[in-house]
């Protein structure tokens, strides 16, 4: 299938979602005081889509597929940052919502790894 715009891939579609869905776990309170742990998961999670729009924006096949490994490799950064924000106690009533978003990023990978 040949897409037109990156905003077409369903991959970037989900990663949009993960986003919007992480920056409202973030708004919660535990993050209030963490700012450089709210910040690296802000930017990584944003990370995922923006390199998956750079390669596609690149034109050539090559760097799509070089862009997708690094989007991968910040899905991977994400899911790393959720699992050690899970430990923490002060998100330990948030450890369901965590967890849902580990695996959205573990789908994420696997679908930029296809």
């Amino acid at each position: 299938m040949t897409y037109e715009r990156f905003e077409d891939f369903p991959v970037w579609k989900t990663t949009i979602d993960l986003a919007e869905k992480i920056y409202s776990l973030i708004e919660k309170t535990p993050f209030s005081r963490k700012y450089s742990l709210r910040d690296q998961l802000e930017r990584a999670t944003l990370s995922i889509s923006n390199n998956i729009a750079e390669g596609f924006e690149r034109g050539t096949t090559q760097e799509l597929l070089t862009f997708l490994y690094i989007a991968r490799v910040s899905a991977g950064e994400v899911r790393s940052m959720l699992c050690f924000i899970e430990r923490l106690k002060a998100f330990q009533e948030l450890k369901s919502e965590i967890s849902d978003f580990k695996s959205q990023a573990e789908s994420i990978s696997r679908q930029l790894r296809a």
